[in-house]
């Protein structure tokens, strides 16, 4: 295949990604926001999508780590970052389907070295840097935001306990605006530059960048476009599941999750830790559920995100593993990888389209056994 035409493909492909993670974690900024009634869903997704875009200019550190941190550009092809792509492409769209907040994150670093170890051997692989800027930080970093959400959520219970009810609730209602606002903010400066990173990465390998350089502004600009759109377009399915499957959670727990989960990913941006803004938000969800005296923490529904998290990094590898063997044989088998990804993506749309959850009906948990049929933990 024309050496011009591969690198369109994989900017494409990539840019498509990047809209899959997108609506995959909308939930991240806003389900609490409009599980509380702080902000219509429809607004809430209009913010998230804009601040994404907004978040996209102001840092480059993770998208430097992907492009020249975690395998070896020089040993593999635009080709191999294709066949990446489509594994994480694959198990964004299929968590999605299920309304599982599992990493976009992990997904992407999944199907990338999956492909690089079938394409050039595991000598092509940073295993060390695998480790310290990907599996680390998922392991600590949602233990560290629950932990900030629960004291935060405590805190705000005690210091407004003798106030008036209503009053706490407009409060911090109107706190949630600014928090969720500033999670959308930090998301789109953790996760575009993660499709920043996969472009440059591409750019570097086709000859078209010097090695270690960071991404040109048509890159930041596409990139934070495409997960503005694809924020925009909300991701409801999982919504519904932080919001509303969780714990039933009220305006300070609101604020409090968003807060933590806005320190956590804007502290990890700066220093170059592509983590999962999706494990962040959800660690301060469950934080914030079990900060709350009494509340209903449904822990069955942390084991299926656990075991979500788990299978991300290996499934999407497995994906990207196959997709790059099939590539490798040539323009024809690149071109049926391309057209497998199609049907299969076709075919999980269609899926969704027998049950679909939207904005009208995204709070509206009263049909979901899960919820329905599960006795609630106290906390």
């Amino acid at each position: 295949m024309d050496l011009s035409l591969i690198v369109i493909v994989v900017v494409v492909t990539a840019l498509a990604f990047d809209f899959t993670n997108g609506f995959h974690d909308t939930a991240n900024a806003m389900a609490t926001s409009i599980a509380t009634g702080a902000l219509k869903p429809k607004v809430a997704v209009l913010i998230a999508g804009v601040l994404n875009v907004v978040g996209a200019f102001l840092s480059v550190e993770v998208a430097k780590t992907i492009s020249s941190g975690l395998v070896d550009e020089a040993q593999i092809s635009p080709v191999v970052i294709f066949a990446g792509l489509i594994g994480a492409i694959l198990w964004n769209l299929l968590t999605w389907l299920l309304g599982l907040p599992s990493s976009s994150s992990h997904a992407l670093f999944g199907g990338l070295i999956g492909a690089t170890l079938v394409a050039a051997g595991a000598g092509a692989v940073n295993f060390g840097a695998v480790l310290s800027k990907v599996i680390l930080p998922a392991v600590i970093s949602p233990v560290l935001a629950g932990i900030i959400a629960l004291v935060a959520t405590y805190l705000a219970y005690r210091t407004t306990a003798r106030a008036d009810d209503g009053t706490v609730k407009k409060g911090f209602k109107a706190g949630q605006i600014g928090s969720a606002s500033m999670v959308a903010l930090a998301h789109g400066t953790s996760d575009a530059q993660k499709t920043m990173g996969i472009i440059t990465l591409t750019l570097i390998t086709a000859g078209v960048l010097a090695p270690n350089s960071g991404p040109p502004f048509w890159v930041i600009l596409a990139s934070g476009l495409a997960i503005g759109l694809g924020t925009y377009l909300g991701g409801w399915r999982i919504i519904r599941t932080l919001g509303k499957r969780v714990s039933e959670i009220e305006t300070p727990q609101g604020f409090a999750a968003e807060a933590s989960t806005t320190a956590v990913i804007l502290t990890s941006s700066h220093l170059g830790f592509a983590l999962s803004t999706t494990q962040v938000a959800t660690g301060s969800i469950f934080g914030a559920g079990a900060g709350r005296r009494l509340a209903a923490v449904r822990w069955s529904v942390a084991g299926q995100m656990a075991i979500a998290w788990i299978l991300t990094l290996p499934a999407a590898a497995v994906v990207g593993a196959v997709a790059a063997w099939a590539a490798s044989t040539g323009v024809v088998g690149t071109v049926i990888v391309a057209l497998v990804a199609i049907a299969v993506a076709a075919g999980i749309y269609a899926a969704s389209r027998r049950r679909p959850v939207t904005a009208d009906n995204v709070n509206d948990v009263g049909d979901d056994a899960a919820v329905r049929h599960e006795p609630a933990v106290p906390a």
